[in-house]
């Protein structure tokens, strides 16, 4: 799905996504990420079999009001050990479909809302 945006100068925004991508700022990536408005990063998790504890606790040191949180292709439900640490810092979670989460991402970050997206890519 190509998204029609006025690009805001100077944070990222999701462009485009579909199958196997997610475009940010008109550049293609085929692997997971993690985003911010001001930050962005190629995630080691392939597939939401391997999402961990450990792959969402780099969110911390970024301090966002909310992460959400891309499953892939379908809405799955996370195990709740998974984000424990982010509740437990006062970080809200939001779990959806990828393409949910890049939507949703870019209407928070264009509100200037501290955001991270964690999306997960072609599962």
């Amino acid at each position: 799905m190509k998204l029609h945006l006025s690009l805001t100068t100077g944070i990222n925004l999701v462009t485009a996504h579909g199958d196997g991508f997610v475009e940010v700022n008109r550049n293609r990536h085929a692997g997971s990420l993690i985003l911010l408005p001001e930050h962005l990063a190629d995630w080691p998790v392939a597939d939401f079999e391997g999402l961990t504890p450990a792959a969402l606790s780099g969110l911390l040191p970024f301090k966002p009001s909310l992460v959400l949180l891309g499953t892939g292709r379908r809405h799955r439900f996370p195990r709740p050990d998974c984000y424990r640490e982010l509740i437990e810092a006062g970080i809200g979670v939001e779990h959806m479909d990828t393409g949910a989460a890049c939507r949703t991402y870019n209407i928070l970050a264009t509100e200037g809302r501290l955001v991270a997206a964690a999306l997960i890519v072609g599962d």
